[in-house]
């Protein structure tokens, strides 16, 4: 189905921004909604308010508990929130029901009027997402930034023109349910170990991932790591055009960093573009953030001069490798979302000091080894808190890291970290873990550490 011509009835999973706003336009566009969450205790007038402020209120039905059958065969099409696993059984009974099953991507996706600029990979895709949304800000007035980042695509996609541009950053589980989205720009940033518990192998993982280019062609483009073994072998059925950029090994035509210069690769020519060094953002993942959101947007026609502009006065994001404040000679930062070892292991490298590490949280299934030995010649402490500080604790004294502490909270992990730090010391929250075991997600994780960073 291109559009919504046979769908009368949709019942969409998920109450949270996501279901809310994908049920807002399903409603919008004429189809009868059912918006369905499985806890029964859920707050049915938390839900009705969120839904009244979309506009969808009084033509969307609430369904709590138990689905039945008589309501899974009621409707043309589900829409999952990205929460809810094709493993699980609510998914499955639609599956096996025969049911058109399109994820909030995948539906907003069908409704977009412009360009669409869609980025992947386990780390850097917020920092790369909201830099080509500035550079594209700063080169054309109708831009929006939407996805993973925290706006629904759905929300935004009836605002979309001819002349408008769309980024968006993509997560693994969105891309689990699309059909025909297509993006005009795709990116692929990394694809290392993470949400194994979802996706069980790096082999199903890599083709989730992959799954963002799937229908794209040669007149589109597809933005590529060149360091990362798995996207350099994926290159070769790519169905895009691909464009590198690398900062270990230089490919023949793309982005290059060395030396603190980001190089562009034409015609066997290097030619410098900027001097990371006036930028305000740390660590060499960065600088691949960096080359991405450049080769992005260039690829859209914007001019060098403008995104360089802007990347130059970036500001760090929220959570990532965040500066808190300078206590007692003792800096803190906030990277709270570094939520798996490849992201904790960027945050570690970008470090100039001495660091006491806070880690542990949620259990995604992974391992620590890298995590563990990224700390030589880096970490003096580790504090460690929620579902794995044992499993890490474990790791570390395997691999010969014994200053360990192990906190029942995060209150009392800064306030140990406070006692042992010594002038020229950095705190540094980078968990490589999520935070459900603790909070809600990783922004109130990052939130609660500021809070006790800052409180006397």
């Amino acid at each position: 189905m291109n559009d919504l011509e046979n769908v009368k009835k949709a019942l969409v999973i998920g109450t949270g921004v996501s279901g809310i706003n994908a049920a807002a336009l399903l409603v919008h566009k004429g189809v009868e909604v059912i918006l369905y969450d499985q806890k029964k205790d859920a707050d049915m007038k938390a839900i009705t308010e969120k839904l009244n402020e979309a506009g969808a209120g009084e033509k969307t039905e609430i369904f709590l508990g138990e689905l039945t059958q008589e309501i899974i065969e009621s409707v043309d099409l589900c829409v999952p929130s990205p929460g809810v696993s094709p493993e699980s059984e609510v998914f499955k009974a639609f599956t096996q029901n025969g049911t058109t099953i399109w994820g909030e991507i995948e539906l907003a996706s069908r409704f977009e009027k412009g360009k669409l600029i869609a980025i992947t990979g386990t780390n850097g895709k917020t920092t790369t997402t909201s830099i080509v949304g500035e550079i594209m800000k700063a080169w054309n007035p109708q831009v929006f930034v939407v996805g993973n980042i925290g706006m629904p695509y759905t929300a935004k996609v009836e605002e979309t023109t001819e002349t408008s541009v769309s980024v968006a950053e993509i997560s693994s589980y969105q891309l689990e349910t699309v059909e025909t989205f297509k993006p005009d720009i795709s990116a692929i940033l990394n694809i290392t170990p993470d949400h194994m518990d979802r996706h069980h192998t790096m082999e199903e993982y890599s083709r989730v991932k992959e799954i963002i280019c799937r229908n794209q062609t040669r007149s589109e483009v597809c933005v590529l790591n060149y360091d990362d073994k798995r996207l350099r072998e994926f290159a070769n059925v790519c169905p895009a055009r691909v464009v590198w950029f690398s900062r270990q090994e230089k490919a023949e035509s793309g982005y290059w960093y060395h030396d603190d210069i980001i190089y562009e690769i034409k015609d066997g020519e290097e030619i410098p573009v900027l001097n990371v060094n006036e930028t305000g953002l740390l660590g060499t993942h960065n600088y691949e953030n960096m080359m991405a959101a450049i080769a992005i947007t260039r690829a859209a026609g914007v001019p060098m001069d403008i995104a360089v502009h802007v990347i130059c006065s970036f500001k760090a994001v929220e959570h990532r490798i965040e500066p808190v404040k300078e206590r007692n000679g003792v800096m803190y930062y906030n990277d709270s979302k570094g939520t798996n070892p490849d992201a904790s292991i960027k945050a570690i490298e970008a470090m100039v000091r001495p660091i006491i590490l806070i880690g542990g949280g949620y259990d995604k299934g992974g391992e620590f080894d890298d995590y563990v030995k990224a700390f030589e010649g880096r970490v003096k402490e580790l504090v460690l808190i929620g579902d794995t500080a044992d499993r890490i604790e474990k790791t570390a004294l395997d691999h010969g890291f014994v200053n360990v502490k192990k906190c029942a909270s995060l209150e009392e992990a800064v306030e140990v970290c406070k006692e042992d730090a010594v002038p020229g010391d950095c705190v540094l929250l980078s968990p490589a873990c999520a935070s459900w075991d603790m909070f809600p997600n990783y922004e109130e994780r990052g939130r609660k550490f500021k809070y006790c960073v800052n409180k006397d």
